[in-house]
């Protein structure tokens, strides 16, 4: 049975553009489309399609609430949003309202056939562009909001000598490897030890181990 779909955008010409790139592929038919959010709201409550292809920027209701109340009344229907927009705004309150496939029209020609599919068989879809978006967002809320690692404090030099300790060399070893004197070594142990506020070597162990510096074996 082809996946049935259902195009909601407010230009005539995207709605035509789209039917016949979908329906140039055996598996997919438009069973009909809309030009407003109330009408899509009202269309999908009949026709009950597969998939719906939604435009954001309409009048009267737009995309994102259109599809919020679809979501909601017809769970089993899928929405991919269709947008000129690639903020990461715009982005999570689609997927907030629970869209499952986001493109940017710009790409959707290239891409529609396949985000119909794969939203279709239960699957999320987000463009290239898409996805780098999200995930730069998420990286830059990570990093603002959790705290900064006790490893901040270290410099690359400590770090490596906070390694080999805690593998159980000794001064005179770390300071072969690194082609520095023990003494150098020394001071640096004294030293990543205050940063740490650790007092021996047992703690220094567990204080890697819960960052992922050495294995727990």
């Amino acid at each position: 049975m082809p996946i049935r779909v259902f195009l909601v955008d407010d230009h005539a010409v995207v709605r035509d553009g789209l039917r016949f790139l979908l329906e140039a592929h055996g598996d997919i038919t438009v069973i009909g489309d809309a030009s407003d959010g109330h009408e899509a709201v009202r269309q999908v409550s009949q026709l009950c399609p597969d998939v719906v292809l939604m435009d954001i920027a309409m009048a009267g209701l737009n995309g994102i609430e259109a599809t919020r109340q679809i979501r909601k009344s017809w769970p089993s229907t899928r929405v991919i949003i269709l947008s000129m927009y690639a903020t990461s705004e715009y982005i999570f309150h689609a997927l907030q309202a629970g869209a499952n496939g986001y493109l940017l029209k710009d790409s959707a020609g290239k891409e529609v056939v396949e985000a119909v599919r794969a939203v279709h068989a239960g699957r999320r879809y987000l463009s290239e562009e898409i996805s780098e978006i999200m995930i730069d967002d998420y990286i830059r809320h990570r990093q603002a909001s959790e705290p900064k690692s006790p490893l901040d404090l270290l410099s690359p030099r400590e770090r490596e000598i906070l390694q080999l300790v805690v593998e159980g060399k000794s001064s005179a070893e770390i300071a072969e490897i690194l082609y520095i004197s023990p003494k150098t070594v020394e001071t640096y142990r004294s030293r990543l030890t205050q940063k740490l506020g650790v007092s021996n070597l047992p703690e220094l162990v567990k204080f890697a181990i819960q960052h992922g510096l050495t294995p727990l074996t």
